[in-house]
């Protein structure tokens, strides 16, 4: 008899415990099988929309302390490439050799050939009308006229007549565009700015993500397209949106692009055509260039300037670079001012050039 319980136990058990399984499984089965959710009844509106506009922060973002770097202190690679023919120079007394020597360093600091026969000569002409052998007064008279021909542009931020100013930013690919715009952003908003980003570089979508992180950081509304959409589209918008809310400036990134290829250069153009149809005028055009490329950057210069009338160069990571004299070379063969430079990576580390100052570390040899 107690055996006959204990099996009407077990079966009883074995009941409840299959039926708990099958109905998991006929529960998992229906969530397997339900179809998706329906999207949002404004997705397909989103999606056809050219452009989006990121809502603004809600608040101002809390100051951020900035410290200006001195160039002395964020130039030590181009100083050190010229050291040791200065340190030569100034143990000893005038001869050919130093003249030969001074090319070769400011060829080697990517001054440039023509640009550093040019110093060269007028320097050797004012030592030899002052008869001086000596090197400290020699290189005296170098740093000054390396001075004077950095010196008489205007490297002041155009803004226009009539809100909002539109800063157009181009380059190749890596330069640090999206940054420069991003340290910029923050820079004009403490100086009382109203700024919205344009997010014109619609085929890389990081580079959408790291503007808007940017807008949020500094404190500015940010219009963004789809991906792969027409960059003219989200630029426009954005001067349109600038202007209905009454804020003064837009900084318009676009997609990095090869200076060589015609077609890519042919889209800047219209970009830059498109982003004074409606209420804005492009006041700056600024072609962010690497320091460490050198010469090379100059072909660069040329070519953006053909395709959208360059207004002035942003010189990044100048502190990594030995060729610091680029920016020689930009201005003397090219015409075109260098109006920021990328002295590191924090956020004070964009400033205004300064060619008293640069020039002044560049030679210091303490």
């Amino acid at each position: 008899m107690e055996a006959l319980i204990i099996i009407l136990i077990a079966v009883v058990l074995l009941v409840v415990v299959g039926g708990a399984f099958f109905l998991r499984g006929r529960g998992d089965t229906d969530i397997l099988e339900r179809p998706p959710a329906a999207p949002p009844a404004d997705a397909t509106v989103l999606e056809e929309a050219p452009t989006e506009v990121v809502a603004e922060p809600e608040a101002p973002p809390e100051p951020e302390v900035v410290i200006r770097p001195s160039f002395r202190e964020r130039i030590g690679r181009a100083r050190e490439s010229l050291a040791g023919t200065l340190g030569s120079i100034l143990s000893r007394g005038v001869d050919n050799q130093t003249w030969e020597e001074l090319e070769e360093a400011l060829i080697r600091a990517d001054v440039g050939l023509p640009a550093t026969m040019a110093i060269l000569e007028t320097v050797r002409q004012q030592a030899d009308s002052a008869k001086t052998t000596d090197p400290a007064e020699v290189l005296e008279l170098l740093k000054t006229e390396l001075k004077a021909r950095l010196g008489g542009f205007d490297r002041s931020l155009v803004r226009a007549e009539t809100d909002p100013s539109v800063w157009l930013f181009v380059g190749v690919n890596g330069v640090g565009k999206t940054t420069t715009i991003g340290k910029l952003a923050k820079q004009q908003i403490d100086e009382g700015s109203q700024v919205v980003m344009a997010a014109g570089d619609t085929f890389r979508a990081a580079a959408a993500e790291q503007l808007e992180m940017w807008a949020d950081r500094a404190g500015a509304a940010i219009v963004r397209g789809t991906e792969g959409g027409d960059p003219s589209a989200v630029v426009f918008d954005a001067v349109e949106h600038a202007a209905a809310r009454g804020a003064d400036l837009v900084l318009a990134d676009t997609a990095g692009r090869l200076h060589t290829k015609s077609n890519l250069m042919e889209e800047l153009g219209k970009v830059r055509r498109v982003a004074e149809k409606g209420a804005g005028t492009v006041s700056e055009v600024l072609l962010v260039l690497d320091a460490t490329t050198g010469q090379n950057g100059l072909t660069q210069v040329q070519q953006f300037t053909e395709a959208v009338d360059v207004t002035g160069v942003v010189l990044t990571k100048l502190d990594g670079s030995a060729k610091g004299g680029i920016v020689v070379a930009i201005q003397q063969e090219l015409g075109i001012p260098v109006k920021l430079v990328g002295l590191g990576e924090g956020l004070g580390d964009l400033v205004a050039f300064d060619e008293q100052e640069f020039v002044d570390a560049l030679f210091s040899v303490e």
